[in-house]
């Protein structure tokens, strides 16, 4: 199959196009070609691009800061002397100033498919300024690893923030490229705009479902980001930075577990099966041990759990990251009450709510959780309708 930079590369159709405008890269260690050149480099040697300018998301074009939360500065990249602009720094959105370097803007970024991940916001972001600014972007599509699956509580009005673009569950199920479409729809955005879509794209396919295995290398987009199971995992761990629960962060399995040093795991994992073990279908659970090495508990010994995504019992149509989280913190909530389970600090620019419900959009898992009476059954109740909308909504702006 071909990503949309190597058909870019290739097709001198879509290059020619660019010829005479300058143009920008937002990108990011992932941001590579099908021989691992980097994207900023082989669009610099490009006889139709002039190459101006460049930006990072969080965590930057280098993907050096390790930790969460962290900002990058602008830069000037030492090699071709153009600007490297943060846009997840001292500003989230493109400055006036930046948005004039260029006038033909190029989205290179390898998404996880999943609303929190803020490289979604970031596109519309900077789709709302090119329409301003009257400049151009391209999407160089990349595959969705999380397939096309959805799942989740569709973020509420009123919580928008800088992990949560839009209504939408936190399992997608769509390329940055269709987003982008649904995007300039949803806000009416005037700017041309253009997806250079992936050819091959198989995303009902195994073993990859979505990402292809064995013919493209994973690189982390973000350095948490390691390999397909934290892919596939992330849309229910991702939960857990609202938590007191360590979520691997400092361990080599980032994402794939979760655990404290006052857990029983195997406790957790016996009353997980007993209230809904419909919800743990496609994947398995292995009680652990672990010590971070930085982040929560660092140095501690933790009693942990982790999500098996990559051997025979995977099955994508069944396995629901989001709802075996949430039946983790259920699970915790029932064998010990008044355990501390969310934690309560600025998360991602939010001051003034818990992260677990700036993470979901709402108040309505940490809700559900809390309440000794809720069943199963009541978070579907509120959960399938959100995912049935979403599927129908989105059918119009899927490219594959």
């Amino acid at each position: 199959m071909k990503f949309g930079i190597d058909r870019l590369l290739a097709e001198p159709e879509l290059s020619k196009a660019l010829k005479g405008r300058r143009v920008a890269l937002l990108g990011h260690p992932a941001s590579v070609t099908a021989d691992l050149t980097h994207s900023l480099d082989a669009l610099a040697g490009h006889p139709d691009i002039e190459l101006t300018a460049a930006f990072g998301p969080q965590h930057g074009m280098r993907g050096d800061l390790q930790d969460n939360m962290m900002e990058s500065p602008d830069e000037t990249d030492a090699r071709l002397g153009i600007p490297v602009f943060s846009l997840y720094g001292e500003v989230r959105r493109p400055t006036d100033a930046s948005m004039e370097t260029f006038d033909v803007l190029l989205v290179d970024l390898q998404d996880l498919g999943c609303r929190i991940y803020t490289f979604v916001t970031t596109l519309l972001y900077v789709l709302e300024a090119a329409a301003k600014h009257g400049k151009a972007v391209w999407v160089l599509d990349r595959p969705n690893p999380a397939g096309r699956p959805v799942e989740g509580l569709t973020l509420r009005a009123g919580w928008e923030s800088f992990v949560g673009a839009g209504p939408m569950p936190m399992r997608h199920g769509m390329t940055l490229g269709e987003m982008g479409r649904w995007f300039i729809d949803q806000h009416n955005l005037d700017l041309e705009y253009r997806v250079v879509e992936m050819q091959g794209w198989a995303p009902q396919v195994g073993p990859g479902f979505g990402w292809p295995l064995g013919e493209r290398s994973w690189i982390n987009p973000s350095p948490n980001a390691p390999n397909l199971s934290m892919a596939r995992a992330y849309a229910g761990t991702v939960m857990l930075e609202g938590t007191t629960l360590s979520e691997g962060r400092g361990t080599t399995r980032p994402l794939e577990l979760f655990g404290a040093p006052d857990l029983d795991a195997r406790a957790v994992i016996a009353e997980m099966q007993a209230l809904a073990p419909q919800w743990l279908q496609g994947c398995r659970l292995r009680d652990i041990w672990f010590q971070p090495t930085f982040h929560k508990h660092v140095g501690e010994l933790c009693a942990g759990v982790q999500i098996h995504v990559d051997d025979p019992a995977y099955d994508h149509a069944a396995f629901r990251p989001w709802r075996l989280q949430a039946l983790a913190f259920k699970a915790i909530r029932r064998l010990r009450p008044d355990y501390p389970l969310w934690r309560d600090f600025p998360y991602e620019y939010v001051f003034d709510r818990l992260a677990i419900d700036v993470i979901n959009g709402g108040p309505g898992l940490r809700d559900w959780v809390d309440d000794a009476a809720a069943t199963t059954g009541d978070l579907d109740a509120l959960t399938l309708p959100d995912e049935r909308a979403w599927e129908e909504a989105r059918r119009r702006f899927l490219l594959y």
